[in-house]
């Protein structure tokens, strides 16, 4: 392939922002890979709260004018030349981006495909929610917000949103479930290290749906703070905000696989909770029919009730200020979730990916806790790589659907496993 093919592929083949330009004098060789634009993908900004049948913002009468502020700064920010360079100068300079795109070799001998491994792990902070946390944090600043809050699970957007809100200067507090702080010490350590001030609830179950409702009561009672929403879900603007500062990772694996391999993958692959690192992939991929999606759910113990595997056990429900699937009861009430990963340990579910399932776009599968606990010793194993729980699940079900099948495929990496390593396993 020529220096001049390759800037064609990367023109024909991924949505770039006006304002960023790429070197068009490629060559191709062992750094290739790393010649590739960082930015999000303008077509999700297309999508203006609902996907199909799914989305909208079903919210108290009090957060309706709220939402629909920040729906508005969105909109007028999410366009402008001067607040998408800083939000890429962030990622490249402080962030790390682009994040490698990785032939994971021996991985790929023991499965019988070619795999490919998007590094969201070697993001700063350790996994693919930094991308988010930046993005949001740079639009409250622009809204005059007197502080930022957030929810988390597995603690990853728990560390990324306090250390967004260090480097931006800007006050933090983080809602997360005394179940999941006990199980996440490590990151809750990091948290208070960065600053932020951790705030536990034992309502429910005491694990990511509780944080979500504790910011959302706290959010209430103080509209000056920014809810800085961590996943795929939620009322609009959210699944919107979250899908455009995400698309990041589908943009740059794009761009990577056709530099690498000179065509499109097979198969691509993520683990699927909220939703978030899964969108940021599928975003790069969604117009190209010949590329199969898969994502990987929570599936805990295989079946209901011990599960977190939403799009495959759950029914359309507004949930959280939102239509989407969501694991229900037989009264049609929410229940709870259940997985080894706090990260996925969520009853509901973007609305976007209930589109995709809907469709037929997207295929959805779930990952036992034992099979997700296998790939995250055998991915450590083989290739000296400890990757978060969550995308074990991502790695479990790449194993099971490309075994022996000679395909290309994209697993989204989408976080470290520092946090995991001390755990029973």
């Amino acid at each position: 392939m020529t220096a001049a093919q390759a800037s064609v592929i990367i023109f024909d083949s991924v949505f770039l922002l006006p304002s960023v330009k790429i070197n068009t004098n490629i060559r191709m060789s062992s750094e290739a890979s790393k010649i590739v634009t960082v930015g999000p993908n303008p077509k999700m900004l297309e999508y203006n709260g609902t996907y199909g049948a799914y989305g909208g913002a079903y919210v108290p009468p009090v957060l309706e004018p709220q939402l629909a502020r920040l729906a508005d700064f969105f909109d007028k920010f999410s366009k402008e030349e001067a607040f998408n360079r800083e939000f890429i100068s962030i990622l490249t300079d402080y962030v790390g981006r682009p994040s490698p795109l990785y032939y994971a070799k021996n991985l790929s001998q023991h499965v019988g495909s070619k795999i490919y491994l998007k590094r969201e792990d070697l993001n700063h902070t350790g996994s693919h929610k930094i991308n988010n946390t930046i993005g949001q944090i740079l639009l409250a600043k622009q809204m005059g917000a007197e502080e930022v809050i957030a929810e988390t699970g597995a603690g990853q957007h728990g560390v990324a949103t306090a250390t967004a809100a260090a480097i931006l200067n800007i006050p933090c507090k983080i809602f997360m479930g005394k179940v999941d702080a006990e199980r996440q010490a490590l990151n809750v350590r990091r948290i208070k290290q960065l600053g932020a001030e951790l705030i536990t609830t034992e309502m429910g179950t005491a694990t990511l749906k509780d944080a979500v409702d504790a910011a959302l009561g706290y959010y209430i009672e103080n509209p000056a703070s920014f809810y800085l929403l961590g996943s795929h879900v939620g009322p609009h603007p959210y699944p919107k905000m979250v899908g455009y500062f995400q698309s990041v990772i589908g943009s740059e694996a794009r761009q990577q696989i056709l530099l690498k391999e000179g065509r499109l993958p097979d198969q691509i692959f993520a683990a699927v909770g909220g939703g978030s690192n899964a969108i940021g992939l599928f975003s790069g991929f969604l117009d190209d029919a010949s590329v199969q999606i898969a994502g990987a759910e929570g599936g805990g113990s295989g079946q209901m009730p011990e599960t977190a595997a939403t799009l495959t056990f759950g029914k359309p429900t507004v949930f959280q200020g939102t239509l989407s699937y969501c694991l229900v009861d037989e009264a049609g009430n929410p229940m709870p979730s259940k997985s080894i990963a706090a990260g996925l340990d969520y009853p509901g579910i973007s609305p976007q990916h209930a589109n995709l399932k809907d469709t037929g776009r997207a295929s959805y599968f779930p990952v036992t806790d034992s099979e997700a606990v296998e790939a995250y010793k055998l991915l450590s194993r083989l290739e000296g790589i400890t990757p978060a729980i969550e995308s074990s699940h991502a790695v479990a079900l790449a194993k099971k659907l490309l075994k022996d099948k000679n395909a290309l495929a994209v697993v989204n990496l989408s976080g470290r496993g520092d946090k995991d390593v001390e755990r029973e396993m």
